[in-house]
């Protein structure tokens, strides 16, 4: 097994580690924050939006089963990359779209993607995902670990992480875990 590290901040954290969650060859997915300029910042500072930060989760996988190629291809389509600091209702700096990478490598791939999707014009707008490294990284508090499991009947749940990671699976049905 090689596993590989890479930080994603798709907006909300609850759905972006809804999807990864399920993803094969995903062996881990951590809420976090990261990018920011506050050392350990609580979830009620990242809420206030002057921190910096972006929520995020950190994905550990197997390189052996899935390419970090199919990690951003899952991560670009479970999620808008083309509105700056927006995903849906949630609005700030917090809900941009990232990818912080740990290798040079890693950068080139994510840089090298996102030319060819604007080159092909895939989402008919321009992708403001910024690509930089993962600099002051901290974990999540506990009840955001997991969340969707936790709270499946919740309402942001039921209506907005459930109907992401149905898409996930139908778009995406080679990638579920157990298929």
């Amino acid at each position: 097994m090689t596993v590989q590290t890479i930080t994603l901040g798709g907006g909300c954290f609850w759905c972006t580690e809804a999807v990864f969650d399920r993803v094969r060859g995903v062996t881990d997915v951590e809420s976090g924050y990261t990018n920011g300029h506050t050392l350990n910042p609580s979830y009620e500072q990242i809420c206030q939006g002057d921190t910096g930060h972006a929520e995020v989760v950190r994905l550990k996988f197997d390189a052996d089963e899935i390419s970090l190629e199919e990690i951003l291809e899952i991560f670009f389509h479970t999620h808008d990359p083309t509105t700056l600091n927006r995903q849906g209702n949630d609005v700030g700096t917090q809900y941009r779209s990232g990818i912080y990478y740990e290798t040079p490598g890693d950068a080139e791939i994510a840089h090298n993607m996102i030319r060819q999707m604007s080159q092909d014009k895939l989402f008919g707008a321009p992708i403001t995902t910024e690509v930089k490294p993962l600099e002051n990284y901290s974990t999540a508090e506990a009840y955001h670990q997991d969340y969707f499991a936790k709270n499946p009947n919740g309402g942001y749940c039921a209506f907005v992480v459930g109907p992401k990671v149905e898409k996930f699976r139908k778009t995406f049905a080679r990638y579920v875990k157990g298929s």
